[in-house]
């Protein structure tokens, strides 16, 4: 992955340069901090991020609704997800993802549900909330079993007429003796969808997280999967190997999520945290409350799988665990191998660019690596500069007005449930080994002269195709079709094109035969761009 780019130096100037040049002069002023080309010798190398896309441009991004219910909250399957808005927004956030769930022996699942209030203009003039309210009834009646929790999502038009969910949310509360959760994620909130992920995380670390009482204690090695939305099946595959090392999940953060392991998440003994971007913030909040340090992960990966299941080992420090996982992975990993030999023949020196949300851009490097191919330019949709920079970036960004729409929870240590899992002095020692509550960014990965390009417009996007010519494009639904309309394949990494799963070790062996069809199907060379002379 450090390797340097296999595009010179000159070639890169010249390209960002042509990437600006069509900009107004105020524009190409504020893009230029966002598209950067790594240089290692400089140290604490920035980068701009979570700033809002210049009115005009078209961009990846999606809005906060999307990132609250479309990501984080949508995937717990035995619960109720209502949308309060139109049905379009509705639409937007069901089963794009592909999140899979695997209904329990209760019977108790709605993953495949839509559920909204399809808000009228009547409604925008009068206001919604009865019929949210009729909604929310409605829904609990018809269904038995009844859900475990119903959750209420906010729209624009919710929040510009001034609904009172959260008042609806608590008076159904007591009224049907299950917690009903209001998030007001109206789309506007924020930049991206990145301010519906904390959204979402204040709203479960308030009502969900520490809410079961009885269970005072889950005995063995344990932990919780946070940032991990089972999209393809990809939990499932990282849980098999977790298993078969003797580490029991707790809870899923969301993928594959139920409503009473999520209760029971603060009695884990650390959580393993895929998607920085997503579910920080709830880390750092249970670290705090109940002493539940984390991990930063990547299960994306033949060696990163390996890399960080070693520091969960670690962590725990027992010898009879760490001797089952030197065993686990030595026989995984011969396995992954033996079956990546052939695709890495056809795929070596292959380049890659990666434009993916809140850690994918990161850790799918590994896994290209894994092959023998090369990301040459890489960046995220949502990111801040932390999941580019590295936690140490933190006290350098400025808090601006749209990062201040987001509530930020005053949380101290639980006064009954505080209790560090490790020793003081043992976890000091991690810390300072960067085991728990670390993470280094992306940036430290990218070779020399490679591209970093934060919330990349279709413009720039259609220059670095034309420049530098990649064999294969990880991106997402947006602009999959305008890049394979230049011949060029995209691997869609948010919903995986029907496929997966990609995470853990035969994750690795599907993603590389998937990636081999495409990189070298004959196809591509017969296509040529309608715009295209």
């Amino acid at each position: 992955m450090l390797s340097r780019s296999p595009i010179s130096k000159e070639e890169t100037r010249e390209t960002v340069e042509e990437i600006l040049e069509a900009y107004p002069a105020k524009v190409a002023k504020k893009r230029s901090k966002h598209v950067i080309i790594r240089n290692p010798e400089e140290i604490d190398q920035e980068i701009a991020a979570n700033e809002r896309t210049t009115p005009g441009i078209i961009t990846q991004r999606g809005c906060a609704y999307a990132g609250c219910k479309g990501v984080v909250v949508g995937p717990f399957g035995d619960c109720i997800h209502i949308v309060h808005g139109p049905i379009g927004c509705s639409y937007y956030a069901w089963m794009t993802r592909r999140n899979q769930y695997k209904t329990r022996e209760d019977g108790r699942n709605w993953l495949n549900y839509s559920f909204s209030t399809d808000l009228q203009e009547e409604d925008i003039v009068f206001g919604g909330i009865n019929k949210l309210k009729t909604a929310v009834r409605e829904a609990y009646n018809i269904f038995d079993p009844k859900p475990k929790s119903i959750t209420i999502h906010a729209t624009c038009p919710v929040g510009l007429i001034g609904d009172d969910i959260q008042g609806a949310a608590k008076e159904l509360t007591e009224e049907l003796g299950l917690p009903v959760v209001a998030f007001n994620c109206e789309g506007y909130k924020g930049v991206s969808q990145s301010a519906g992920h904390h959204i979402a995380n204040n709203g479960f670390f308030k009502h969900w997280i520490g809410t079961d009482t009885e269970t005072e204690e889950i005995e063995g090695f344990t932990v919780n999967l946070m940032g991990e939305y089972n999209i393809g099946g990809d939990a499932w595959e990282i849980e098999r190997v977790l298993e078969k090392c003797g580490i029991k999940t707790v809870a899923t953060f969301s993928g594959d999520g139920t409503y009473d392991a999520a209760t029971k998440a603060h009695l884990a003994k650390v959580n393993l945290v895929m998607c920085h971007r997503s579910i920080n913030y709830m880390a750092t909040m249970m670290e705090t409350k109940y002493g539940v340090p984390w991990i930063k992960v990547n299960f994306i990966g033949i060696h990163a799988f390996a890399k960080s299941i070693r520091k969960v080992a670690r962590f725990f420090d027992n010898p009879e665990l760490t001797a089952r996982v030197e065993e686990v992975l030595t026989e995984e990993i011969a396995l992954a191998e033996a079956q990546l030999a052939e695709y890495r023949k056809r795929l070596e020196g292959k380049t890659v660019f990666l434009f993916v949300g809140g850690s994918r851009a990161h850790h799918y490097q590994e896994l290209f690596a894994d092959l023998g191919m090369k990301t040459i330019v890489a960046g995220y949709e949502f990111a801040h500069r932390d999941d580019y920079e590295g936690r140490q970036a933190l006290p350098k960004i400025r808090v601006d007005a749209d990062s201040r729409n987001i509530e930020e929870l005053e949380v101290e240590p639980d006064p009954e449930r505080y209790n560090p899992t490790r020793p003081p002095e043992v976890l000091e020692q991690l810390r300072e080994e960067k085991v728990i509550g670390d993470y280094e960014g992306m940036m430290p990965d990218m070779g020399e002269d490679t591209l970093l390009v934060d919330n990349i417009s279709h413009h720039e996007l259609d220059v670095l195709i034309k420049r530098f010519k990649p064999d294969l494009i990880g991106s997402g639904i947006k602009d999959k079709y305008i890049i394979e309309k230049f011949g060029i394949p995209c691997k869609q990494l948010h919903s995986y094109d029907y496929g997966g799963p990609f995470a853990g070790f035969r994750g690795a062996v599907n993603f590389a035969k998937d990636v081999d069809l495409r990189v070298n199907g004959q196809a591509w060379k017969y296509i040529k761009a309608p715009w295209q002379k």
